[in-house]
């Protein structure tokens, strides 16, 4: 994993994470940096309703999410797979690797795109840590502002072209996404207390 100095030194992985997104992102893509921030700070929250591994987790990939949108890591130009693969290549923990191939709903723009195969090397978890990330990238808007899941979609869709395969894409997964986000949104409102 990579290595990092000042107040990471001890490696904690949301820290880590944090300065890796910020390195990848902040100079770069400020608006995706922003965007990042506010997912980081949503799942921070969820995160201490949590048992603390996949609350570390949870607040690491948040971080991590959106790094394959920096120009030095893009390999396909699929987002969730380009951040993926440059974790694993720098021994980040599978799962982050996972979550962050996995976030959004990947497998229905993959399948799109011609990248199925290569989403697929990483697991889809489908469970609680999952839907967090998912509920806090689809609740959180490009300015890193709150939004619900329903102003989310329409603004994914007004900033996109109807034939982009995330727009198209929603006709796939719109459900799963909406899914995992009212099962996040019960896991808050009964504060962390219920099962999945």
């Amino acid at each position: 994993m990579e290595r990092h100095s000042g107040s990471c030194a001890q490696l904690n992985l949301p820290c880590a994470a944090a300065v890796t997104a910020e390195r990848l992102l902040a100079g770069e893509l400020p608006g995706r940096w922003a965007h990042t921030r506010g997912v980081a700070h949503r799942a921070e929250q969820i995160a201490r309703l949590l048992p603390p591994e996949d609350g570390r987790t949870l607040v690491a990939a948040a971080w991590l999410h959106d790094i394959g949108y920096a120009s030095g890591l893009a390999e396909t130009g699929f987002h969730q797979l380009d951040g993926a693969h440059y974790l694993a290549r720098r021994g980040w923990p599978e799962r982050i690797c996972a979550l962050v191939a996995h976030h959004a709903g990947a497998t229905a723009v993959a399948r799109l795109i011609g990248l199925a195969g290569e989403l697929g090397a990483f697991e889809d978890e489908a469970g609680r840590v999952r839907d967090a990330l998912w509920y806090c990238d689809m609740t959180t808007g490009p300015d890193g502002e709150p939004m619900s899941f329903e102003d989310r979609i329409a603004e994914l869709r007004a900033r996109r072209a109807p034939d982009d395969p995330v727009v198209r894409a929603l006709a796939a997964n719109g459900s799963e996404r909406a899914a995992a986000v009212r099962r996040t949104e019960t896991f808050l409102r009964d504060g962390g207390q219920r099962s999945r």
